[in-house]
């Protein structure tokens, strides 16, 4: 699984993808979702360890 701030990076890019329309639905969804992310990256760390200790078990 990606880390955190892998995925974190590909929400940046793809929210790239979709800026030339900022008032898409896509583009907002993605846009606070990174901003989301970003705000609570220990949250998200947190998260990521406990998903990725479920998928070892």
């Amino acid at each position: 699984m990606p880390t955190a701030d892998q995925l974190l990076a590909k929400l940046y890019a793809l929210r790239k993808d979709y800026a030339d329309d900022p008032e898409d639905e896509t583009y907002l969804a993605l846009h606070h979702a990174f901003l989301f992310v970003s705000y609570k990256m220990g949250e998200f760390r947190t998260y990521l360890d406990a998903e990725n200790k479920k998928a070892e078990s």
